[in-house]
């Protein structure tokens, strides 16, 4: 099932999304006519690891980590699933890299790893933008817009083997697949919960595959990973 967030006349809704509308006890929202969709869920924190991927470790010369490598996102980072991407004034170098993410369902901690798909909401989409030439992650990684997250979470989902993609106009730049995770969900969110306790809504995104890459003002990213779908955010230059 696909849970969707929808901002409406009324206020932001959540329901269940099918062929382009929100579902709830006795409504229906079209999305465009009725409202956009908004992040598919409210965060204290995203959670995001990094260096999960063997390949992007050999790109990047990064070392392998021994535990899974994590850095934090605030709530203010969040954008929206067709929600544009304003190409920051501070930074000459903007990437992108395509990422899946779980949303926690219940405030938790310290979560076995066979307990955590009781934990967990859904599934979703995150574009860990990354000021690339910026000092230090928080500088780099933590800004307005830096976590576009969407468009909706999906609840039936095991993410240890699926396909995911990374398309910049008629370019693809990512094809990978979870199972090359060197942490695999499971054990991420697990390791997480043991240092943080996690609320209702919370993030955790599991790491970019090979091939993050510079985007420029005009560009649209396409994040798909099988059986969730596809995030969709456009750069624009700040001044416009």
């Amino acid at each position: 099932m696909r849970l969707a967030r929808i901002e409406t006349a009324d206020g932001p809704v959540t329901g269940q999304y099918e062929d382009g509308v929100v579902h709830t006890d006795g409504d229906e929202y079209e999305v465009g006519v009725d409202g956009d969709l908004l992040p598919p869920c409210e965060p204290s924190a995203m959670y995001c690891v990094g260096r999960n991927y063997a390949e992007t470790l050999d790109q990047m010369e990064y070392e392998r980590p021994e535990e899974p490598d994590f850095f934090i996102k605030p709530p203010a980072s969040l954008l929206a699933h067709e929600e544009p991407i304003e190409y920051p004034e501070f930074t000459e170098e903007l990437t992108y890299a395509g990422e899946l993410a779980a949303v926690i369902d219940e405030r938790c901690h310290d979560v076995s790893e066979d307990e955590v798909p009781d934990v967990v909401r859904g599934y979703t989409i995150m574009n860990d933008v990354d000021a690339l030439d910026q000092q230090g992650r928080t500088a780099r990684k933590a800004f307005d817009g830096s976590g576009p997250l969407g468009p909706w979470l999906e609840t039936d989902l095991d993410p240890r083997e699926i396909d995911m993609h990374t398309d910049i106009g008629d370019e693809r730049r990512q094809d990978a697949n979870t199972e090359l995770m060197l942490f695999d969900p499971y054990e991420i969110v697990s390791y997480l919960s043991r240092r943080f306790t996690f609320r209702p809504g919370d993030v955790v995104a599991f790491g970019s595959p090979a091939n993050p890459g510079l985007v420029e003002p005009g560009d649209t990213v396409e994040i798909t990973y099988e059986g969730v779908g596809t995030l969709r955010n456009e750069i624009v230059d700040s001044s416009e």
